[in-house]
């Protein structure tokens, strides 16, 4: 986004000043908020007001996990014009792990001591469903412990279809069968990819064919239902514009409204709930099942489920794809991208810098502009190459802790969950 693209806010009533005051209140932002935020020329001003509420929700504390990446194959249906990883089957390049490759990286999973494994691919049209419960089951026999975080929303609209269990007329109900399928295989949580931006004109010319952004909440909304925490994510600096991203974070808070009324969190006069206020208390794994039993036994608790975790701004790498004339978001567009994000979802428990396609470095940054987490150790990562051409993408504790130490923050292992981790080398619990 050039300058000349930036928006301009009109209603003169609406500063930086006024923002804080709204913030630090702990009431909602509205969508002419965030085009105030967009132009303002005060970027750090906008990246130190994104500070206080992150500090504001979680002191000094800086997160990471470690975890390890899996990508089970690359061969995907769809073409889509931003992506680089697709390939078709034949194709050089292409690839499709067999259970028992899976089963090798989930014992280096266990060896190394990590407490996830995050799982994503392409939509694969030829590999049966019976090949996703296989491998979830198969990780959770080699490492029982480790949490296993997989499919997208795509990925899992896709599955409905190959299992035959797609009905346009009420896709919830497919959606619902295979998350009870995969749930009973081992699958602890969703990442949030294939958000990239909810809007029909920017999905029709970069990604046409995917999912919608109707049917991606669906998936993440019946997920909570079920008592499946879920992540989110927002692709920019491609060709959507400045209002759509806003649209896409709102949609994503009242997605998130939704969930957390079913935890008996109660909404404002406005009908927003917010975690951003002071002394409002973060949704927990323990908080949730006291909760739940409070319910139970006919108390104020409520019924229970998930809800989204984390928002995770990804910034547009053009890499190799068919939108590769386009230069990308700046670092300090990225900075201003990320503390709009903790500003604008006020119900969001946390926002990841993720380090793999932030840099390092810029990710440390960001820790002062609203992100409270650089992910993990990740180790294999083959969707996106921020640097050269390797999909080995690793970092080490040592460099994660020392990355959040630097940058003035205290580092703290957490789980999926974000249970904080204690840890004797391989060993650990929460």
């Amino acid at each position: 986004m050039t300058t000349l693209d930036l928006p301009t806010a009109t209603d003169p009533t609406i500063s930086l000043v006024s923002i804080r005051e709204k913030v630090l209140a702990g009431r909602r932002l509205t969508l002419e908020d965030g085009r105030f935020l967009q132009a303002a020329p005060d970027l750090w001003g906008v990246c130190a007001l994104a500070d206080t509420v992150r500090k504001r929700m979680h002191g000094k504390a800086a997160f990471y996990n470690i975890n390890r990446h899996l990508n089970y194959t690359n061969i995907c249906a769809l073409s889509c014009s931003f992506c680089g990883f697709f390939r078709k089957r034949g194709q050089e390049g292409a690839y499709e792990h067999s259970i028992e490759d899976i089963k090798r990286e989930a014992q280096l999973a266990l060896d190394s001591g990590a407490t996830e494994m995050h799982i994503v691919g392409g939509l694969h049209p030829y590999l049966p469903f019976e090949y996703y419960t296989d491998m979830l089951r198969a990780i959770a026999e080699v490492a029982p412990g480790l949490h296993i975080k997989a499919f997208t929303a795509v990925e899992i609209v896709h599955l409905a279809k190959i299992a035959k269990q797609y009905k346009s007329n009420d896709r919830t109900a497919g959606i619902r069968w295979v998350l009870n399928q995969l749930k009973d295989a081992g699958l602890g949580s969703l990442p949030g990819g294939g958000a990239e931006v909810f809007d029909d004109r920017v999905h029709d010319e970069a990604f046409k064919g995917k999912i919608r952004s109707d049917v991606w909440l669906d998936v993440h909304k019946v997920a909570h239902e079920l008592g499946i925490n879920t992540n989110a994510t927002i692709l920019y600096g491609h060709i959507e514009r400045p209002e759509e991203r806003l649209v896409h974070m709102d949609m994503l808070r009242t997605a998130q409204d939704e969930a957390l009324a079913r935890l008996a969190y109660a909404p404002d006069s406005t009908g927003a709930i917010t975690l951003t206020a002071e002394g409002a208390q973060l949704p927990t794994p323990e908080m949730i099942e006291k909760n739940r039993i409070k319910g139970e036994q006919g108390g104020s608790g409520g019924s229970g489920g998930g809800y989204f975790q984390t928002i995770t701004p990804l910034p547009f790498i053009p890499d190799s794809s068919a939108l590769e004339h386009l230069p990308g978001p700046s670092g300090i567009e990225n900075l201003r991208m990320l503390a709009i994000a903790r500003l604008m979802l006020d119900n969001f428990p946390h926002v990841k810098a993720f380090w793999i396609m932030q840099t390092l470095p810029l990710a440390q940054v960001m820790l002062e502009c609203g992100a409270d987490d650089l992910d993990g150790t990740v180790v294999w990562y083959d969707i996106t190459k921020v640097e050269g051409d390797s999909t080995h993408q690793e970092t080490t504790v040592h460099d994660l802790t020392r990355a959040i130490r630097e940058a003035g923050f205290n580092p703290i292992e957490r789980d999926t969950l974000y249970r904080k981790v204690t840890r004797h080398g391989a060993e650990w619990h929460v």
